[in-house]
Order: C-alpha cells, then sequence, then structure tokens
C-alpha cells in the first residue's frame, strides 16, 4: 500500500498497558452500582522464516517488516508477536474489552501497542454499540487476523491482507443481527479516525473513516462483505510534488493526480467460508484505491484444508495486481534549460520507480498444522512467491541486485497458542 513508506499504529504513551487499564476503570466507573467480572486471555506466535530472495526481505505486513532473506538467513520477527486481553462484564448490557499486542515496527523494535479499547452496551439482544478503539471489520479475519492460532494457516495471505495493514480504528460502531432468507445476518456500522507513525519523521492520519458491514451465515457457510472509506493524510512529501507543480501544468497536473498529502481512499471486500467440520474452504477478494501514488490494488486468494485427527494439511493461492498504469511520460523534458532539463529528468525517474514498486506479485502455498496439544499449534509452510511487472511485490529492504519476475521460495516454521 505505502510506497513512500510504512505505516504503523501510533503506540499509547506513556503505556499502552496504563492506558488500556485506565479505559477499564473509566468504564467501571460509569457502571459503579454494578459487580463487574473480568477475564484474561491471551495469545502469542513465534516463528522462524527463511527466504532463498537474498536482494530483499520478506515480510509479512508493511507496518510490521521482517528481515528474512537479504537481512537474515533465518529471521523470528517476521510473524512473532504476543497479545493480552481483559474484559470486563458489568451487567447483562455493559462490557468493555482492552488488547495489547507486542510486535515489531518500522522503526525495527518491539514495542506494545493498544490494540483495542472500547466499551460496549447491549441495546437489546440483537443491537449494540460500541466506543472506543475497535477492529476494523475489512476482512474476514479482522477479529482475529494478530491472533495466529485462530488462523488455519501459518499467516494470512499477504497479498491481500497487506494492502490494508491498518486492523483498528477510534470512533464508534453499530451491529444488528436480524434473521431471513434462511440465514443469521449481522450488519455493522463504523465511523472513525486511525493514526499512524510513518517511516522516521513523517507522520500521518486516516480520518472519516466511514464503512458498511454484512456478515451473512447459513451452517457452515458464513459470507462478508464490507465498503469502506477514509480521508488520508500523509505528510512529508510536499516539497517532492511541489517540485512537479513547479513546472507549470503538466506538472500541477501530475502532482494532483500522484499526491499523497489528502486523499480518499476506497476499501471494497467480500469474502466466505465454508467450514463444515472435517475440511474447509475459504477464499476472498479486496480492492483498495488510494487515488494517489500508493496504488489502486486488487487481491485475494482461495485456500482449503482437510482434517486428520490433529493435523489440518492446506493448499493457497494468493494474488496482488494493479488498477492504474506503473508508468508515466511524466514532465515534457524538451526544449528545457539543461538545469531544469535534469531536475525533470530526475523527478520523471523518481515517479516511475515508485510507480514501479506498488505490489504485484503471486503466491502458491502449501502448509501443515499439528494441534498437538490443548491451546497450542505447530505450523509449517511452504510458499513459492513471484513479484511481477517490474514490482518488488511485498518484499522490503530491497538491494540494487533485485530481480522482479524471478520466483523465490520461502520456509516458515511456528508454534501458535491460546490462554
Amino acid at each position: 500500500m505505502l510506497a513512500f513508506v510504512s505505516a504503523r499504529r501510533l503506540p499509547f504513551r506513556p503505556s499502552p498497558l496504563r492506558a488500556g487499564l485506565a479505559f477499564v476503570l473509566g468504564a467501571l466507573a460509569t457502571c459503579a452500582h454494578a459487580a463487574p467480572t473480568f477475564s484474561f486471555g491471551g495469545f502469542g506466535t513465534l516463528t522462524a522464516v527463511h527466504s532463498t530472495e537474498r536482494q530483499a526481505d520478506y515480510t509479512a505486513s508493511p507496518i510490521s517488516p521482517g528481515t528474512a532473506g537479504y537481512g537474515k538467513q533465518w529471521a523470528f520477527d517476521v510473524d512473532t508477536r504476543a497479545g493480552a486481553q481483559v474484559r470486563a462484564q458489568f451487567d447483562r448490557r455493559w462490557s468493555a474489552v482492552v488488547q495489547v499486542v507486542e510486535e515489531r515496527g518500522v522503526d525495527h523494535s518491539y514495542a506494545p501497542h493498544l490494540e483495542w479499547a472500547n466499551v460496549k452496551f447491549q441495546v437489546t439482544p440483537d443491537l449494540a454499540l460500541r466506543a472506543g478503539r475497535i477492529a476494523l471489520p475489512l476482512f474476514l479475519t479482522a477479529d482475529y487476523r494478530k491472533a495466529g492460532y485462530a488462523l488455519p494457516w501459518l499467516r494470512a495471505p499477504v497479498e491481500l491482507y497487506s494492502i490494508m495493514p491498518i486492523s483498528n480504528s477510534d470512533g464508534l460502531d453499530a451491529s444488528y443481527r436480524w434473521d431471513g432468507f434462511g440465514a443469521r445476518h449481522e450488519t455493522q456500522l463504523m465511523a472513525g479516525r486511525a493514526s499512524v507513525d510513518l517511516a522516521p519523521g513523517i507522520s500521518g492520519r486516516t480520518d472519516r473513516v466511514l464503512g458498511i458491514t454484512h456478515t451473512a451465515s447459513a451452517g457452515a457457510l458464513t459470507v462478508r462483505g464490507t465498503a469502506a472509506r477514509a480521508n488520508l493524510k500523509i505528510g512529508g512529501a510536499e516539497e517532492y510534488f511541489d517540485a512537479f507543480r513547479s513546472f507549470g501544468p503538466t506538472g500541477v497536473a501530475l502532482a494532483d493526480r500522484y499526491d499523497i498529502a489528502n486523499r480518499n481512499v476506497v476499501v471494497l471486500s467480500a469474502g466466505f467460508s465454508y467450514d463444515p467440520g472435517g475440511w474447509f474452504v475459504m477464499g476472498e477478494i479486496g480492492r483498495v484505491n488510494t487515488r494517489s501514488v500508493l496504488g489502486d490494488q486488487t487481491a485475494g486468494y482461495l485456500s482449503g484444508g482437510y482434517r486428520i485427527g490433529t493435523l489440518t494439511p492446506y493448499a493457497t493461492y494468493a494474488k496482488v495486481d494493479v488498477n492504474m498504469p506503473t508508468s508515466t511520460e511524466g514532465l515534457p523534458v524538451a526544449g528545457l534549460p539543461p538545469q531544469l532539463g535534469g531536475l525533470a529528468t530526475l523527478l520523471n525517474t523518481d515517479l516511475n520507480n515508485r510507480l514501479r514498486s506498488i505490489g504485484v506479485q503471486d503466491t502458491a502455498s502449501i502448509g501443515l498444522r499439528w494441534d498437538f496439544a490443548r491451546n497450542f499449534a505447530w505450523k509449517m509452510q511452504l510458499d513459492r512467491v513471484q513479484p511481477k511487472g517490474g514490482s518488488m511485490g511485498t518484499l522490503t529492504n530491497v538491494q540494487p541486485g533485485f530481480r522482479s519476475g524471478h520466483a523465490f521460495g520461502v520456509v516458515s516454521a511456528g508454534i501458535d497458542f491460546v490462554f
């Protein structure tokens, strides 16, 4: 998603855990007449990853980049994370939840951040309202994408989940459950904003996040669709695009087309899961259009597996493609004085390099899950990854010797657990 920078959530300071606990205590104070009950849980993932691509690093998410490949022969930072959650039930209507997750950020360090912190009011048995930091319901696994144990795979398909890596927003949502057409339905409306911390020295935010998600379930089949939009504001590239504008109408048009300072982003997704118990098949497709140099991409996957006792072998095919030209003629150079011509050529080259960096990639995977103990699962996954069309795909830390179109292998093994 991000060509200039990789984004991650702003960590709560001074302490996300203290802030989260204060949030629960504040909710408790509003319901002082009730005798609350508390529940505590957690989850974790520890994996080792090896990539045969030695000219770049394999990563599962741009907001949590790993170092498998160019950085290290075997890396433990691609998927490794830990999380803890506290839930408070004040009465039959009021409840609150706080979730803190510690994972690798773009500054290459591990730090805790507040993933969820919200209060829920059950208006009726079918209507619920929430306020606070809430999971963005963009994909099938939105409510548990950080908890690897709940996933059938070692990791969610990176082609889809990396194009919208932000997983929560601060705001409100309303969920209504209803029956009809032979299925159980849930319609969710959301509104909020999300702060983002960018590559060193650059910050940004998404305002006016608005969306609707509808989920329908009938027996073993679940279908979900989401439409959302947000206003994305990223600072730090003003001088770059002002340089284009200085070349007159053509430069202004290029800057207006590709600038990242203030853009309306649209996210569309649809998915299904069929899981009768002994086997499963699921798939999703999504589109994220930033209307900027950050890209307009469509991604999806299809996956299936079969359960044999405690073993679940599975296979997945995932793909991400671009819906916009990845090159432009740029600024006209003919007739310009040498100094301006050199600057125009430099700007054109840089812009085309950024457009070509928008991810185009497909991955074929096979894996095995072994539930060897209660609440513990060992997983192994083999991926054949191929960036295409001159793109670096979802790789990071790309070196001059990298060749797009060259397939490489990824071997991952690790343990997921919950408590």
